[in-house]
């Protein structure tokens, strides 16, 4: 897996992972439950992992939707 986006933002986050799966790019979420450790103030970015076959379209997908990957 690769990683496509890391971010704090949780309404980016779902807005990714929606367009990916509009697109039929499965992605997986990591560090959901690191809330736990930080005391649920949101400091610790998520990120969302695409497979490697499928980064370069993951890409491409938001792009075209203007969401930055830089985090």
């Amino acid at each position: 897996m690769k990683q496509l986006l890391r971010t704090n933002d949780p309404t980016r986050l779902a807005f990714a992972q929606a367009m990916l799966q509009g697109e039929d790019i499965d992605c997986f979420e990591m560090d959901v439950n690191m809330s736990v450790l930080e005391g649920s103030i949101g400091i610790l970015p998520r990120r969302l992992m695409v497979r490697e076959s499928d980064y370069d379209a993951a890409v491409i997908v938001m792009r075209d939707n203007d969401i930055p990957l830089d985090g």
